[in-house]
């Protein structure tokens, strides 16, 4: 093993030490999965943070991987007289600054670009890559179907994206966004993308590119345009977006069309029948070595069919989603390995999402059939508690006691009230949402909270929205 292999393994496992000591501190947690004690968030996301530090990772003799350039992976193939990338990242700035320190390692050109998936992270800066020479570029039939077919939706999209990403949050409001980096220079988001050239066909593709040998699998997952890519002679495997160092995104808060997990597992459970010696996320630090590469994708795989299978026996059983999302658990003998901390996805999302993609909205119980509208119940919320001073008494009192959940959804019924002092529940609301974030390992929740009360401590959101 070479020198740089060697610093990577040691890196690797100090990662892993220190998240599993962070996790022994997680006992007796708050209410949600991801909410433990400010210090204990801040340190376990401090140590994710690991996960992306800036640099060009060897992986094989002749495969390097960028990390830490923008918030995806790039990585490079040399062949004999070429080379390959494999995605290539947000805009054509990150990626030049890839492009260069890649340079390090090969001067030859680019014979291809294979495009893992279509999200904008991925496919945004293929111009920095290409010289004179025109390069073919890879993607399956369905490239461009990453976010469904709900562009109606956009605005209220673009807005929830930049809560999810912390994209407006300040340097000291920051940490990171899970799988990635925060602060990431997006000006030229999508500027270098070059449109694919040759389709992978859905039964899939072998080929022989600059003299690599390369295996195209279709595999979707977080996309249903994914697939993977396989170097049979290296054992190196390309994963794209399906497989990352956190429990996976099975549903992102600022709103996606239903992703398949039940495809999702089957596909990641195909990577790890090959028993790769590398595999490559999308985004954080490649896995070296034919036992750990190949572990992580055979938890992963477990771990995503788990989920479903709770949350398909919940549903049979006549549960709801609410009831089923705080149910249902990371089986307890993945919970604690480094790439199913819920640092990005989260469980109790992807049980709703999976709830809602198998049967809609309606949980079968006739109650929520038709429910009272938000003004109406606050009002009947207000007459339980005794009057609308003392509903804003319990609101009070849940956030003195740092109950922030409870002093959140108290807040959501005192604006409603018209005789009740809406300027206070807008700051019960805004300090709630802080203290929530402040005890939040889980990147996007933690985003959406703080980007969510700046909102509307700055007026940005009106009463409706808050």
């Amino acid at each position: 093993m070479n020198r740089n292999k060697i610093t990577l393994t040691h890196r690797a496992n100090a990662r892993a030490a220190v998240l599993f000591c962070l996790l022994a501190l997680i006992a007796g947690v708050a209410r949600g999965q991801t909410q433990v004690k400010p210090d204990t968030a801040l340190r376990m996301l401090n140590a994710q943070q690991q996960q992306f530090e800036k640099g060009v990772v060897k992986v094989a003799d002749n495969v390097f991987t960028a990390v830490g350039f923008h918030g995806a992976n790039t990585s490079m193939i040399v062949g004999t007289d070429g080379v390959i990338i494999i995605d290539t990242l947000f805009g054509p700035a990150s990626a030049a600054k890839a492009a260069e320190a890649f340079r390090q390692y090969s001067d030859k050109p680019v014979k291809a670009i294979i495009y893992t998936h279509s999200h904008g992270d991925h496919i945004g800066g293929a111009s920095a890559f290409v010289g004179d020479e025109k390069p073919e570029i890879y993607a399956t039939e369905s490239f461009g179907s990453a976010e469904g077919v709900n562009k109606a939706v956009n605005p209220v999209k673009q807005k929830r994206n930049i809560r999810q990403f912390g994209r407006n949050l300040s340097p000291s409001e920051s940490t990171n966004r899970g799988v990635a980096p925060a602060g990431t220079d997006d000006s030229d988001r999508g500027k270098g993308f070059l449109p694919p050239s040759v389709t992978v066909p859905n039964d899939g593709l072998k080929t022989t590119i600059a003299g690599i040998e390369l295996e195209f699998v279709i595999a979707p997952g977080e996309t249903d345009d994914a697939l993977f890519v396989w170097l049979p002679k290296e054992k190196v495997l390309f994963a794209g977006d399906n497989f990352y160092s956190s429990f996976p995104n099975l549903y992102a808060i600022r709103g996606t069309a239903y992703r398949d997990v039940l495809n999702w597992s089957k596909s990641v459970g195909k990577m790890a029948a090959l028993k790769p010696h590398v595999v490559v996320p999308g985004h954080t630090m490649p896995i070296q070595g034919q036992q750990a590469a190949t572990t992580a994708l055979s938890d992963y795989s477990e771990a995503i069919r788990s989920v479903y299978d709770q949350t398909v026996r919940g549903i049979n059983a006549g549960k709801g989603p609410n009831q089923l999302a705080h149910e249902v658990k990371i089986p307890e003998h993945l919970k604690n390995k480094p790439y199913l901390i819920q640092f990005y996805g989260s469980v109790p999302h992807a049980v709703r999402a999976i709830y809602a993609g198998l049967l809609g909205w309606y949980d079968g119980n006739p109650t929520t059939l038709n429910p009272l509208e938000p003004k109406i119940r606050a009002q009947k919320i207000s007459e339980l508690a005794g009057g609308t001073q003392q509903l804003i008494e319990q609101m009070q009192s849940a956030l003195a006691k740092h109950d922030y959940q409870w002093a959140l959804e108290l807040s959501d019924h005192v604006k409603w009230l018209d005789d009740a002092d809406r300027t206070l529940a807008r700051k019960v609301k805004i300090e709630a949402l802080r203290g929530l974030a402040a005890r939040e390992y889980n990147a996007p929740n933690r985003n959406y909270y703080l980007s969510y009360a700046n909102e509307l401590e700055s007026g940005q959101l009106s009463e409706v929205w808050f």
